[in-house]
């Protein structure tokens, strides 16, 4: 799965629309969102990713990677939860990752019906698993399912970006951020990716 479909057309729409976006787009002319294909791995990689920098989840994912050799639900449940703290893993981030292989081996989480689903409707059935919450959904939704309008306003990330390039007299409120957003639509998921990269030295990957 990819989101070339409506990747460019967001491009050419939000060009159209923002001229913060028109540049930020230019500033990355070959760059793209991608997806690992891998739903585990990506609510893995977003856990690891709350509340911490880009540059942090990355390198404890990386030492993930070099524990379990490919980070799988068997694999994962396999591991000594020393050897996953070692990582880098706080307890708490340990517990939610377990909760999920769970979540996927009673079919809690169903992936055969996500496509099928609103964002509402995936949403739900995922923050049903303790540890997953709305930012770790909103993540989902963006890089696994690719859903085009996700607008996650309460990612610090994000906000800060929007602050850089819109709020520089002032800070902005997230009401102010929420309306700033609408012209987007229903692309804000692109409009995001892009805000976030021109902060971030990578592109941000979950």
């Amino acid at each position: 799965m990819n989101c070339t479909n409506y990747w460019q057309q967001a491009k050419n729409y939000l060009t159209e629309k923002d001229n913060v976006l028109a540049y930020l787009i230019s500033s990355y002319p070959s760059e793209i969102m991608i997806n690992y294909n891998d739903a585990f791995l990506t609510l893995v990689k977003a856990i690891i990713g709350q509340q911490i920098s880009v540059n942090a989840a990355n390198a404890i994912s990386e030492r993930l990677e070099s524990l379990l050799g490919n980070i799988s639900i068997k694999n994962y449940l396999a591991a000594d939860e020393k050897a996953l703290r070692q990582c880098g893993l706080s307890r708490q981030k340990v517990s939610y990752i377990t909760n999920i292989c769970q979540g996927f081996e009673q079919g809690v989480l169903n992936p055969q019906t996500w496509e099928e689903m609103s964002d509402i409707e995936v949403s739900k059935e995922l923050t049903s698993i303790k540890g997953i919450g709305p930012w770790t959904a909103q993540m989902f939704l963006i890089f696994y399912l690719h859903r085009p309008d996700i607008f996650p306003v309460s990612d610090l990330g994000l906000i800060n970006a929007i602050q850089h390039h819109y709020g520089k007299e002032k800070p902005l409120t997230k009401e102010q951020i929420v309306e700033l957003s609408k012209p987007w639509k229903p692309y804000r998921t692109v409009a995001t990716w892009y805000l976030w990269r021109s902060l971030d030295p990578l592109p941000v990957q979950y």
